[in-house]
């Protein structure tokens, strides 16, 4: 059975409502299906609410798009999937909003959903798989945070710190290439991109909430009015260069 797995350490936010409530829901989720599928084999909760590609496409069980997200493999699991919700959601959450934030959370993990239903039914094993974990949405919130906070550092592991725009990049390409040189890890690498990919499609399309559009246009004409000044400089720089009297 595949799981998430991710690396990614920050700073620490005030725990905010909708974070909080999500980490309430899973953790309850969590108690409820591990304990007693690990005390007394009680696995049915997993069989139904896993995401399993050929359920979803030749029996239509369309529901483990979205429960999936709250099933987890073990202690670490979780701990690491709700520590990132709340390193990463947070800030989020105060700049968007409890109800835009819970939108984007969901949308983004029920689209890793689909990316990872589509893409091994095309391409995966012959065998059936089942995939389980928050790091979809929680991806999906990385690549957000990297885009609206860009220079914001994140120290990984606890100890290095990186430009959170540098940090989505390297995590992204360790997933992509994950993927491709070792499938059949047990690491749900496909979700992990497809929660990235939903993530960059629809804050760089017409679906931005109204106040994150805002702040992201900030950002891209701050960049753009940065890259105009340093043309210009260089533009005087070459300018004296050229009309000093002392060369020929």
């Amino acid at each position: 059975m595949s799981y998430y797995r991710q690396q990614v350490m920050s700073f620490l936010p005030p725990l905010t409502r909708m974070v909080k409530a999500l980490v309430i829901v899973t953790s309850g989720v969590f108690l409820l299906t591990y304990l007693p599928a690990k005390l007394f084999g009680w696995y049915t909760p997993y069989i139904w609410l896993s995401l399993q590609p050929y359920d979803v496409i030749h029996r239509l069980y369309l529901w483990q798009l979205f429960t999936y997200l709250f099933l987890h493999g073990g202690f670490f699991h979780i701990l690491f999937n709700m520590f990132a919700l709340w390193m990463f959601g947070s800030d989020l959450e105060m700049l968007w909003g409890g109800p835009k934030f819970l939108y984007f959370y969901f949308l983004t993990g029920v689209g890793a959903g689909v990316f990872d239903v589509v893409l091994t039914s095309m391409f995966g094993p012959s065998y059936p798989t089942a995939t389980i974990g928050a790091s979809g949405a929680i991806y999906g919130l990385l690549l957000a945070f990297g885009l609206l906070f860009p220079d914001r550092p994140i120290f990984l592991w606890f100890v290095i710190p990186i430009k959170a725009k540098w940090f989505v990049l390297i995590i992204g390409a360790i997933e992509f290439f994950s993927e491709i040189s070792g499938p059949g890890s047990g690491i749900a690498h496909l979700a992990h991109l497809g929660g990235m990919l939903v993530a960059f499609l629809y804050l760089r399309g017409g679906g931005l909430p109204g106040r994150f559009q805002l702040r992201y246009g900030d950002w891209r004409r701050s960049r753009l009015r940065s890259k105009f000044e340093v043309y210009m400089r260089k533009q005087e720089k070459d300018k004296k260069k050229d009309s000093d009297p002392w060369i020929n």
